[in-house]
């Protein structure tokens, strides 16, 4: 009987979550994934918040050993002046996660933003609800709203009619929710920000460019690499969500090319990738099961979840087996890798349609308990039937 190859989790976003630990225990989960959400951004994890935290965790029966995420301060990624002592305090964070039995650290370099969507309630034909990204939807954000300078630079010609169709359309109640959305921050975000706010947080990136983002990230591996690499921890960095540059900010983690090349000038073993096939799939140039194959031993963790393109530039999430992302191409590579370096790698359904009760529940957009549940169910049955067909072949 084949055994399956991904250690099964669920994202937890501490004791105020509503999706409780005990109901990702009966989901099927062996642990959670989750973070130290109420400690600021750059400040220093502690063992004994780091220690309470999991002991927490262990007393619902389920484990933790994968971290998501340990922000990186945004003077890191722009090296601004004093950077070096976020640095010393993330290499701090690293060496007490890792007395406390943690091995997988996620981080994401991406500007000022963590993950974007313009829709957090879209009704689908059937009545549930999902996640939607829509970058006309943005532009009339950035343009009418934000009103940054020279924001139409950053648009076709196509998007910046759109934009300006939307806009006209919005009431002050619609242009709020739209605001909100975008910047208020989403679940696991790193920053929440007014529009006042936002705008200033883009004045330090006036001058970084995707090189200059890039030798950041790449001056950040070298100096956190070495520690992790001492304490036995695998730092997996999330790609780009959406994969590809929003408010004029560049974007380096978004392509296979990207992470080749950061692996390549940081080639310490630590160095490694959270595989999201959402954020990736976004892109019909990622090839993610040729990723699988070429990076496979750099992937700590799996993001599995699914997006349909309703246009160019407008995505929403969708059942984690159909989408653009091929799901059995995906997950058969991940179990040839597995049985080739012989580890089981943490896995996650990420997101997952609000339905069922949970419509009338009001929890984390994209992390409702049963949409989940059923990506977990899905993605379980696939893996189980990929491993028997492997198994007899």
């Amino acid at each position: 009987m084949p055994m399956t190859m991904m250690t099964q989790t669920m994202r937890w976003f501490g004791p105020a979550d509503p999706v409780s630990l005990s109901d990702i225990r009966q989901a099927g989960c062996t642990g959670v994934v989750t973070a130290l959400h109420d400690v600021p951004n750059g400040a220093l994890w502690t063992i004994e918040a780091i220690r309470e935290r999991k002991q927490m965790i262990e007393r619902a029966g389920l484990e933790w050993r994968v971290v998501e995420s340990l922000p990186v301060h945004e003077a890191i990624k722009t090296a601004a002046p004093g950077h070096e002592r976020y640095i010393d305090l993330y290499r701090d964070s690293l060496r007490n996660l890792a007395a406390c039995g943690i091995d997988v650290v996620t981080y994401n370099f991406m500007p000022v933003l963590d993950w974007t969507r313009t829709d957090l309630a879209w009704e689908l034909p059937d009545g549930a609800r999902a996640l939607r990204f829509d970058l006309a939807a943005v532009a009339a954000y950035d343009l009418h709203i934000l009103q940054r300078p020279g924001a139409a630079r950053s648009y076709d010609d196509d998007t910046l009619d759109r934009a300006a169709r939307q806009f006209a359309t919005m009431d002050a109640t619609a242009a709020h929710v739209l605001e909100r959305t975008i910047i208020a921050g989403l679940p696991g975000s790193e920053e929440s920000f007014t529009t006042a706010d936002f705008a200033r947080a883009l004045e330090p990136y006036a001058d970084v460019d995707e090189d200059r983002l890039t030798a950041n990230l790449v001056a950040f591996l070298d100096a956190v690499c070495p520690v992790a690499d001492e304490v036995g921890i695998r730092l997996v960095v999330h790609p780009d969500d959406p994969p590809f540059p929003l408010f004029g900010l560049p974007r380096v983690v978004s392509t296979e090319a990207h992470l080749a090349a950061v692996f390549a000038r940081v080639p310490n073993r630590s160095n490694g990738l959270c595989l999201c096939t959402g954020s990736l799939g976004v892109r019909p140039d990622n090839d993610l099961p040729g990723m699988v194959e070429r990076l496979g031993d750099r992937i700590g963790f799996l993001h599995l979840r699914n997006t349909a393109s309703d246009a160019p530039g407008v995505f929403h999430e969708s059942d984690h087996l159909t989408g653009s992302v091929d799901m059995f191409a995906v997950i058969s590579a991940i179990h040839t890798l597995s049985k080739r370096e012989r580890r089981s790698i943490p896995m996650r359904p990420d997101h997952g349609h609000q339905i069922l009760d949970d419509l009338r529940k009001t929890g984390n957009p994209g992390y409702s308990a049963i949409g989940r549940l059923r990506g977990l169910a899905e993605l379980r049955g696939l893996e189980l039937g990929i491993a028997r067909l492997q198994f007899a072949g």
